[in-house]
């Protein structure tokens, strides 16, 4: 805001005053700015953490939802409201409607694990179950409110929503009036970003406001590098809070202005995030809500920042029971201090004592091995490192240099998810084998959806899918098709639906479940 801009200082200290007049406190709280000693001191600056986990439905959602609602006139209220939501802006929306004493329906998608559909009914609003996605459930939800005179409450996109969810970056100066070098914002569709950068840079302008987004789900991102608003082709589900194909209209109207950087996090940075805040205070986010630590530890690091104040806002904590097996399992990896390595070795006795020896003091995590041959195993290891990514280098040099064919796996998404479950499936006599990555919804009837396309036409040769607690489960799909058919097999993908990538050059796939082509 260096440079004078009349039409774009109107606008911010607009929504600084609606934000000052926000009416959240009738059912929000005001939630904890913390000190993180432990992340701090890893990182080399001062993290402090803004809880809004502690809110009564632990997520920053009721803020915006409730202010949008309090300033409906008499005869809107007697109409009640619809919202359409998988999770945190549908509780938001449910008991700030119960203390209005307003009618509610929330549409949700017929992936929404059962738990939130239950805390949205025991908050009193009517559930509906709609479609497989969070847009056919908001295409549902605007059309009940054009056929039943409901009033709609969107996630994001509205000035008033805009303008509650900005109370907490009121908050954050109220709670800390000393440094504040930066604030990190997890973006989904923009609303809290929105309205925390309009606050901070009417008021303290030198605070930089960085967003947060998952490298597969970053909307605002593209729009600030195209300098216009564009949907993304796919968008990551992993972080389903942020999981959103394009920012909002009214947050980027806003965001363009005062919206300093993003960083950009992989999920394994998300995972050893919330490994991070558990260890900190024993409270478990959900990706989405541990997304802005990992964009202030990423961001420290890259910049080699030391001595900062920083804050993370930490969004939200509705996870599934479920989830919390597959966030442990790659947090090391995000943490960098697990490796994942396929590794030949000859097949002899001593040969895996050997190669033991050979990584001297460093523990083994994972070890899966099948006999494949009278020459050579293949096998796929994990092993612990103390010094991160450098170490990691050191090792696949240091093997390689003592003869051992070595391919680094642990950016791999397929080794990471599939394969290493299922080391030894080879196949050598199977011909024409495609590999086929998909992400199904998580509903009766999906696969048979998929099997009624594919199943009766091409031999499913491969099959593994693991459940995480999400709205869509990943799988790895192995189809037998001649070269002359694969055209066809890619329509009758597409005419499915789901989220899909060929996946046949996979190195994990090649080293140990391929056809040996």
């Amino acid at each position: 805001m260096n440079t004078p801009d009349p039409k774009r200082d109107r606008l911010l200290f607009d929504y600084r005053r609606r934000i000052e007049q926000a009416r959240v406190y009738e059912v929000a709280d005001i939630t904890a700015l913390e000190v993180a000693p432990k992340l701090s001191e890893r990182i080399g600056n001062r993290l402090l953490l803004k809880r809004e986990d502690q809110q009564p439905v632990h997520s920053f959602k009721l803020r915006g939802a409730y202010n949008h609602m309090a300033r409906l006139d008499p005869d809107a209220r007697r109409r009640g409201v619809v919202a359409a939501s998988a999770g945190n802006h549908a509780q938001g929306v449910a008991l700030g409607a119960s203390r209005l004493n307003l009618r509610a329906t929330i549409v949700m998608p017929r992936t929404t694990p059962g738990i939130k559909v239950d805390s949205v009914r025991a908050l009193g609003a009517r559930v509906v179950l709609h479609g497989d996605t969070y847009d056919e459930a908001a295409a549902h939800g605007q059309e009940l409110a054009e056929t039943r005179g409901l009033i709609y409450v969107p996630p994001y996109d509205h000035p008033d929503v805009i303008a509650g969810q900005g109370t907490v970056a009121r908050e954050i100066l109220q709670q800390h009036d000393g440094r504040l070098d930066a604030v990190f914002v997890p973006v989904g569709g923009g609303g809290l970003i929105a309205g925390m950068a309009a606050y901070l840079k009417t008021v303290r302008p030198s605070i930089r406001v960085i967003g947060v987004e998952p490298v597969d789900a970053a909307c605002l991102d593209l729009a600030l590098r195209r300098g216009r608003r564009d949907s993304l082709r796919e968008v990551g589900l992993f972080a389903d809070g942020v999981a959103v194909r394009q920012i909002g209209a009214e947050p980027y109207r806003i965001a363009r202005h005062c919206v300093d950087e993003v960083v950009l996090v992989e999920i394994d940075e998300i995972c050893a995030a919330v490994q991070d805040i558990f260890y900190e205070n024993r409270s478990l986010p959900e990706p989405a809500g541990a997304l802005a630590v990992a964009g202030a530890k990423k961001w420290a690091a890259r910049n080699g920042a030391s001595g900062q104040t920083l804050a993370a806002v930490i969004s939200g904590a509705n996870v599934n029971f479920e989830r919390l097996r597959h966030i442990a399992e790659r947090a090391q990896i995000g943490e960098a201090h697990e490796a994942l390595m396929a590794v030949r070795i000859d097949e002899e006795p001593g040969s895996f004592r050997r190669f033991c020896a050979r990584l001297g003091e460093h523990a083994i995590t994972e070890f899966n091995y099948r006999y494949a041959s009278a020459d050579s195993a293949q096998i796929f290891v994990g092993i612990k490192l103390d010094d991160g990514a450098e170490e990691r280098h050191a090792i696949v040099e240091a093997l390689r240099g003592a003869g051992y064919a070595v391919v680094d796996l642990s950016e791999d998404e397929i080794a990471k998810v599939h394969v290493r479950y299922m080391v030894g499936g080879r196949s050598p006599g199977l011909s024409d084998e495609r590999l086929f990555r998909f992400e199904f919804p998580e509903r009766p009837g999906a696969l048979q959806r998929f099997l009624d396309h594919v199943g009766g036409r091409w031999n499913i040769s491969l099959f593994h899918y693991r459940n995480h607690g999400a709205a869509y489960g990943r799988v790895l799909v192995g189809l037998q098709l001649p070269r002359g058919e694969r055209e066809a097999c890619r329509e009758a993908l597409d005419e499915i639906g789901y989220v899909y990538h060929d996946e046949t050059d996979n190195p994990a796939y090649a080293l140990f479940l391929g056809t040996g082509r």
